[in-house]
């Protein structure tokens, strides 16, 4: 862990670079400093139906939920998610240069007794780092 889910409303591809969103998220969790890089992963999906806000044509979102495994504390935490919202802050410039977008991040501790994990990418990245 940490696992970044990124949904956002359709019309947000036609007015951003969703990769370049990504890249930027996955670059700033990596200099976090406090997350595995094995465990990370980086996904976007677009909403198939969306209303947001007054239901204007031209709103868009954008919702970040970053999953992690317990066992960080909260300011460590919190500097990540400082990190990772102002990296997809400047990835996102133009949407929120409007008044039509709404970006959000929220960070989620997962129970370990609550999380199964098979990841053999684990053994791979830590025979190399």
């Amino acid at each position: 862990m940490p696992h970044l889910r990124i949904e956002y409303s359709p019309g947000l591809a036609e007015r951003a670079d969703i990769d370049a969103v990504c890249r930027a998220a996955y670059t700033a969790m990596k200099e976090a400093g406090i997350f595995p890089l094995a465990g990370i992963r980086v996904r976007a999906f677009a909403a198939d139906h969306c209303i947001v806000a007054d239901d204007l044509a031209d709103n868009d979102f954008a919702a970040l939920t970053l999953s992690v495994g317990a066992g960080r504390d909260k300011p460590a935490l919190q500097a990540a998610g400082d990190r990772i919202f102002t990296a997809v802050q400047a990835a996102l410039a133009t949407p929120l240069a409007t008044p039509h977008f709404a970006l959000s991040l929220e960070i989620r501790v997962i129970d370990p007794d609550l999380s199964w994990k098979d990841t053999p990418i684990h053994a791979r990245l830590s025979n190399h780092q």
